[in-house]
């Protein structure tokens, strides 16, 4: 691979680190599509001295969970969850919430109670995707941003873990969904066992096909 190709996934955080913003967080969530179970928030502060001695090598290899298997994933989690130096939170939504207020809704508060419990609070925020209206920080959305930056990218991780073992845990309490292996999405196999047995208390009954029809007017 050419040097031209190789991405600086530290480029956003090099910006804000050289302007004196040493508090720089990653927020990314996990969650969003599925048809059960909460959307979960991750951020994460990276130390700025990994720009000039870059990722410890137990972090070789951090991307966008989408791009990692579960093996990565886990030891990832592990490194992210347990150095001194990486400070990170995680916050969810239930899926009642969610209908209450809508996925995007839903979505941005769980990014938001992620960034409060940091503490002290972010100098500022790189956001995975689209900038968030709600946030009470500074801001820079960065569409694809879990493949673009390390600090969203271990958000990513850490959010996509703990959604999946969630998950794992609600599979042994409503077994007939096969909520280990889906993680709640639309597949084959979930929409059959909801046409077999029903939504169970974890579904998100305003997702569609668990949302009612509209009743034609008489």
């Amino acid at each position: 691979m050419s040097a031209t190709n190789i991405i600086d996934r530290f480029e956003f955080e090099r910006v804000l680190w050289a302007r004196g913003a040493w508090r720089v967080a990653g927020v990314d969530e996990a969650g969003r599509g599925p048809l059960a179970g909460p959307v979960v928030a991750a951020a994460v502060i990276l130390p700025p001295q990994w720009s000039l001695t870059g990722l410890p090598c137990e972090l070789d290899g951090l991307n966008d969970s989408k791009q990692l298997n579960v093996y990565q994933r886990e030891v990832f989690y592990a490194v992210l969850t347990t150095r001194d130096d990486v400070q990170f939170a995680i916050a969810r939504i239930e899926a009642s919430q969610i209908d209450e207020i809508n996925i995007l809704q839903a979505t941005h508060r769980a990014m938001n109670a992620a960034l409060a419990q940091l503490r002290p609070p972010p100098e500022h925020v790189l956001v995975d995707g689209r900038q968030v209206g709600s946030m009470g920080f500074s801001q820079t959305p960065i569409i694809k941003g879990d493949a673009r930056s390390y600090s969203i990218a271990a958000a990513s991780v850490l959010a996509k873990v703990t959604r999946d073992r969630l998950m794992a845990e609600y599979d042994r309490q409503w077994p007939a969904y096969g909520f280990a292996g889906h993680k709640g999405y639309g597949t084959a196999q979930h929409l059959a066992a909801l046409s077999e047995h029903g939504p169970c208390p974890i579904h998100r009954r305003s997702f569609a096909p668990l949302k009612p029809e509209r009743q034609a007017l008489l």
